[in-house]
């Protein structure tokens, strides 16, 4: 059988297949980059699931606008004011996961040669998905502080890219959070060099103290001429159910039509039942509490995560507490003669009964070897230090 050329470009994702070893009995896993199924308001969503039937059934289970089930836009639009973003609700078009917008930016905005701007690390997924349309991928470094604005700037420069695309709030897989200053310089770039951003916001509300600064998209209100060249990507995913497959973009209206035109050939439209549900539980006001206990219990997995790794790793590890999110990313610096390999400590770790991500993946080019991440998400307290007791002991 021939396949399209285009497939040669990308390959199955590293994290699917460690999962094909997790099938040990009684491993502990860092590995995924899910959110704990014991977080999910089940009697809100079938609350919500039962007034979505109820009320409007037909709006629930028929054919919808590709855009979006109206309701449900509403009620995003009223979501994103609550965090600072002004936006119609046709402003918005509502995708299947924001995994969709990514592909749909792919799909409209590039073309085989195209170079497109990716923090060194970011989500393997988005290395793949604009890799599959032919983009040519360059990184740009990420520090504590998210994306070093000097050299973006000089990378923009340089490559003229189709677009640049960050996860500026605790990065998947960076934890890393640009700080306010060089947001603001993120988006005078922008208007500087006339060059897109396309910021992905599905851990934003994850946070477990203070709170992030504004988004990109927030925040482009106090930079004139930075709106019009700005995409928002959000998701429900992280915070309510991935199930649900909800997410949904914000962009210029030239580029929404051009995404829900490309949407409607990919799917017709994202679930109207799962839009409805999402419609009737954001309606309810249950997701502050949703908010304020999924931070807690995040939080303290964090916590307990970054102590034990200072406790069984020393300074064999070097990592920066996150503030938020989903994610730890370490690298392994060799210290007392330790491995500073991510791959050979994967292989050890697996022996040991405990699962991590080797970093090298989440690099579009010249990736460290020394890096890995460690999802706290699933695992509880208990769980943690159990597990990274055995990751010191593989080292």
């Amino acid at each position: 059988m021939q396949f399209a050329t285009r497939l040669d470009n990308v390959e199955t994702s590293a994290i699917r297949e460690l999962f094909k070893l997790l099938g040990k009995p009684g491993i502990i896993s860092f590995a995924g980059g899910f959110p704990d199924s014991a977080m999910f308001d089940v009697e809100g969503l079938r609350e919500a699931s039962t007034k979505a039937l109820a009320e409007e059934p037909g709006g629930a289970l028929q054919y919808g606008a590709t855009e979006g089930y109206e309701p449900l836009r509403a009620q995003l639009s009223a979501f994103m004011k609550g965090k600072g973003v002004e936006v119609d609700p046709n402003g918005l078009i509502v995708t299947t996961g924001s995994q969709q917008a990514l592909d749909l930016l792919g799909k409209t905005l590039v073309s085989p040669g195209d170079k497109v701007i990716v923090e060194g690390p970011t989500f393997l997924a988005t290395i793949q998905c604009f890799r599959l349309y032919g983009a040519q991928l360059i990184s740009a470094p990420v520090d504590a502080d998210g994306v070093q604005v000097d050299q973006l700037e000089q990378l923009i420069v340089e490559h003229k890219p189709k677009f640049v695309y960050l996860i500026p709030t605790f990065g998947n897989p960076s934890g890393a959070t640009l700080s306010l200053e060089r947001r603001r310089k993120v988006l005078e770039l922008a208007v500087k060099h006339r060059t897109v951003i396309v910021e992905d916001d599905p851990y934003g509300d994850l946070y477990f103290g203070k709170a992030p600064p504004p988004s990109l998209m927030a925040l482009t209100r106090e930079v004139p001429g930075s709106r019009e060249l700005v995409v928002h990507c959000g998701s429900l995913s992280k915070v309510l159910s991935p199930g649900l497959r909800i997410g949904w973009m914000i962009a210029p209206p030239e580029l929404l039509a051009k995404a829900t035109m490309c949407k409607q050939f990919s799917d017709a439209h994202t679930s109207t039942f799962s839009q409805a549900t999402a419609a009737q539980y954001l309606k309810s006001g249950r997701m502050p509490d949703t908010l304020a206990h999924v931070r807690k219990v995040y939080g303290e997995r964090a916590a307990a995560m970054g102590a034990a790794l200072k406790r069984e790793l020393g300074d064999a590890i070097t990592f920066t507490q996150p503030g938020g999110g989903l994610f730890f990313w370490a690298r392994l610096t060799g210290a007392g003669g330790k491995l500073a390999d991510a791959n050979v400590l994967a292989q050890r770790a697996i022996e040991k009964l405990v699962a991590f991500v080797p970093g090298a993946p989440f690099y579009a080019e010249k990736p460290d070897l020394a890096t890995l991440r460690l999802s706290f998400a699933t695992a509880n307290v208990e769980k943690i230090e159990e597990g990274i007791q055995r990751l010191g002991a593989a080292l």
